[in-house]
């Protein structure tokens, strides 16, 4: 019997792949469900294609005419907690959670109380509750699996060794698109500069915190979650070439790394099909052609979000979400074109050092920390 996969976030560009992957696997799996927040023209078309048991938008507006578009192809469930209906009315053995920012935290909590495999696209779930999820999941049985190309290298070369046995991990990261820009350059970075990224193909969100290497920040607090990590045990090195996506080290001295062509439907095939390997969309590493690989320490100063990642992930509690929500905060401000590149870092630190710390937070606290700091963003914008 096929077994069944939800995607969250189906119109996004992991939802996308996911999708790919998922049509690469029809022998294997069904699409029993596809969620989007408001891109419903998009989610009709993917509903045309894989034929779901419902179709999920937390746009009301738009759930009329998805409802004309989809027809009787599948059933609509419409409204801010669709995501979370979908997953309570259709039956699945999977869930690719795709949604990005705060909002796929009730999703995925939702996810892991059900106790299904959950594939993790997303940091922003674990950043802001990794506290609540990771223990629930070892209460309900959930499978917590990262299709992050960065956690799912460190959780595929873990199977080299035992968790007793890694000395530290190693999250690889190009450095972006200004890796070897001037203080002075940087200080002029555009919106349209931040969004060209050299390696991957990614969303506006996405691409501007690859920019400032807060992606990056918030990988090391996925990371401490993920595979119960003290911050001083992840190591961030820059790796232009995007070929390595990470590495562990034994307490032997052996490091193991992951490697491949920069391509998400790689890990997320591997999420879908663990402890299986099949063949893969993605095309295959062609190493003769790889020439040189470059590995150097990142600049703290440069790219001070890794600072506020460090202290984040060691603090644990309440600083993830408000670090979380902050920078996304900031990031919308400055693709509005209301705050500077450089602003965009300097902002969260400094909300994240004013917040009133919670160190065993609930849900509803999480939530309220994560409206505080966006609150704190805009009065910090606005008073400058």
């Amino acid at each position: 019997m096929k077994k069944r996969a939800i995607v969250l976030g189906s119109a996004g560009s992991i939802g996308r792949n996911s999708l790919d992957v998922l049509r690469a696997l029809a022998d294997e799996w069904d699409v029993v469900g596809l969620a989007t927040g408001s891109r419903w023209r998009v989610l009709a078309e993917q509903a045309s294609r894989f034929s779901p048991e419902a179709v999920a938008t937390a746009d009301l507006n738009g759930a009329n005419a998805l409802e004309d578009a989809v027809g009787d192809r599948a059933r609509v469930i419409a409204g801010q907690d669709a995501a979370v209906r979908l997953l309570d009315e259709v039956e699945c053995d999977c869930v690719i959670l795709a949604i990005t920012g705060a909002a796929s935290v009730p999703a995925t909590l939702r996810a892991v109380e059900l106790g299904r495999r959950v594939a993790v696209a997303n940091k922003e779930a674990l950043v802001m509750a990794g506290s609540i999820v990771v223990p629930l999941a070892k209460k309900t049985g959930a499978t917590i699996l990262p299709v992050d190309s960065e956690h799912s290298a460190i959780f595929q070369a873990m199977l080299a060794g035992r968790q007793s046995e890694v000395r530290r991990v190693f999250l690889t990261a190009s450095g972006g698109p200004f890796l070897d820009w001037t203080d002075e350059q940087m200080a002029g970075i555009t919106a349209e500069d931040a969004l060209n990224h050299p390696t991957w193909n990614m969303g506006p969100k996405i691409s501007i915190d690859s920019a400032t290497m807060m992606n990056k920040a918030l990988e090391i607090v996925e990371a401490r979650w993920l595979f119960d990590l003290d911050a001083d045990r992840i190591q961030v090195i820059v790796h232009p070439e995007a070929i390595i996506h990470s590495m562990v080290e034994f307490c032997d001295g052996s490091i193991i790394a992951q490697m491949g062509t920069p391509d998400m439907r790689t890990p997320i095939q591997y999420a879908l099909t663990y402890p299986r390997r099949r063949p893969c969309p993605s095309p295959a590493l062609d190493l003769f052609s790889v020439g040189g690989l470059t590995l150097r320490p990142p600049d703290v100063d440069r790219f001070p979000a890794l600072r506020v990642g460090y202290e984040v992930a060691r603090r644990g509690g309440s600083a993830g979400a408000v670090m979380n929500a902050a920078n996304e905060a900031a990031v919308s401000l400055f693709r509005e074109k209301t705050i500077h590149y450089l602003d965009i870092a300097r902002l969260t630190e400094a909300v994240v050092n004013d917040h009133t710390f919670i160190a065993g937070p609930t849900l509803d606290e999480l939530l309220r920390a994560d409206q505080w700091a966006r609150d704190e963003v805009s009065r910090c914008t606005a008073s400058c």
